[in-house]
């Protein structure tokens, strides 16, 4: 942000490494001063604003008046501000530091850079914004019945103009989940005809003639693993699987909190691959896909519900149904076993240290744990059932995606 620039996570490491390598290339004052800016403003980032600025020096390995200077430099940009610490603060409530006081906490600038982010999907849209600390607010969610592509990324181009230009100059990026793998930028199978290999951040940044800034898109599911790996339950894991379940399961690997996305960028189809044994064609060309048996399409098949329509809305009645309805509570056992043993399956092929749920797969752990920890167990390899890796469902709800989109941007 302090050249106004974003970067994808993969050009993120990429630079980070170089950064790394260069260090001692910063030969002139200037050069170091710039270098130790990015650093420290990278660093409260990724500390969502919680760290006092004597715990960033010891971080950054700063000398302290080097800190106080780069502190008040960032803060007349109007890039950070510093509050007082959170013990001295009212509960809720931000006190700008002032003199006298112990060190404070380096923080969002009320004025500085935010994130749009944008979560898309074949039947509905969110829009939030974020500031550089993770906090996010939602501005806008738009249902749709009678859905085009087309129609639903022209509402989005529309809403996404009006925002841009509440914000003004502070918008340094444009993030977007979207709910198809994305190959060279370009959604590939996705669940509404007109998308297919459509580029949305190219539809999106030439939609609003006035805007220059970055447009990122990523998976969804991706983003929402990426989201927990940096704000959530996965956060501090060296090696995290995260797995996402809506009408179908996506998910991704996380290796130092950076997602291993593939080649093309679309690693992590997990739902299509034949982890319970099925041998039915699915949607996606495949057979015995996993998301058959598990998730929305697994709920709905296991009570004989037809597969169209809503099936988010109509797999959460059935888990709500479950406790006093017994053909919704066998159905749901039996998805439950279905997205353990699935899972068991990736830990034996990944070695994770624990996975991340999201979506629907949270739900189903949290209402029927016993039965989805039954399946995981009896497909992990013998070695690892002493200690499997923990199943944790995401802390961030219906925000993952969106988070995970405004961090492509950070």
């Amino acid at each position: 942000m302090i050249g106004n620039a974003a970067h994808s996570d993969g050009d993120q490491a990429w630079h980070d490494r170089s950064l790394r390598k260069d260090e001692g290339a910063a030969t002139t004052s200037a050069e170091l001063r710039a270098h130790n800016l990015a650093r420290l403003l990278r660093a409260v980032h990724d500390g969502g604003g919680q760290l006092t600025r004597a715990q960033l020096t010891r971080q950054l390995g700063l000398a302290r008046g080097t800190a106080t200077v780069l502190v008040r430099d960032l803060a007349g940009r109007q890039l950070i501000e510093e509050l007082s610490s959170p013990a001295d603060a009212p509960a809720g409530l931000k006190v700008p530091r002032t003199r006298g006081r112990p060190t404070g906490v380096p923080s969002a600038h009320p004025r500085g850079p935010v994130a749009l982010a944008v979560d898309l999907r074949d039947d509905s849209f969110t829009v939030a914004v974020f500031e550089l600390t993770g906090r996010g607010v939602v501005l806008d969610r738009q249902e749709r019945e009678a859905v085009s592509g087309t129609g639903m990324l022209a509402d989005v181009a529309a809403r996404l103009k009006i925002r841009r230009h509440e914000y003004g100059d502070r918008v340094v990026g444009i993030g977007v989940a979207v709910p198809s793998p994305v190959s060279a930028g370009q959604m590939v199978q996705p669940t509404l005809p007109d998308w297919q290999d459509v580029d949305v951040a190219d539809i999106l940044g030439g939609a609003d003639k006035g805007y220059r800034g970055p447009v990122l898109a990523g998976n969804d599911a991706t983003l929402a693993g990426l989201a927990e790996a940096r704000r959530g339950v996965l956060r501090g894991v060296s090696v995290a699987l995260h797995l996402h379940v809506a009408t179908g399961i996506g998910g991704v690997l996380l290796a130092g909190g950076l997602p291993v996305t593939g080649a093309h960028g679309s690693a992590g189809e997990f739902g299509h691959m034949p982890l319970t044994g099925g041998s039915e064609p699915c949607r996606c060309g495949s057979t015995g896909c996993w998301e058959l048996d598990a998730g929305a399409r697994g709920l709905l098949r296991a009570v004989g519900q037809p597969e169209e329509g809503d099936r988010m809305v109509r797999a959460e009645q059935i888990i709500a149904a479950a406790a006093t309805d017994p053909g919704c509570g066998q159905a749901l056992v039996r998805a439950a076993e279905a997205l353990g043993r699935g899972i068991g399956a990736l830990v034996n092929a990944q070695d994770p240290e624990a996975v991340g749920l999201s979506g629907l797969a949270a739900e189903v752990y949290e209402a029927v744990p016993d039965a989805v920890q039954a399946g995981y167990l009896g497909t992990l390899m013998r070695f690892r059932r002493p200690e499997p890796p923990a199943l944790l469902p995401s802390t961030l709800g219906d925000l993952g995606a969106l988070t995970g989109a405004s961090e492509l941007v950070f």
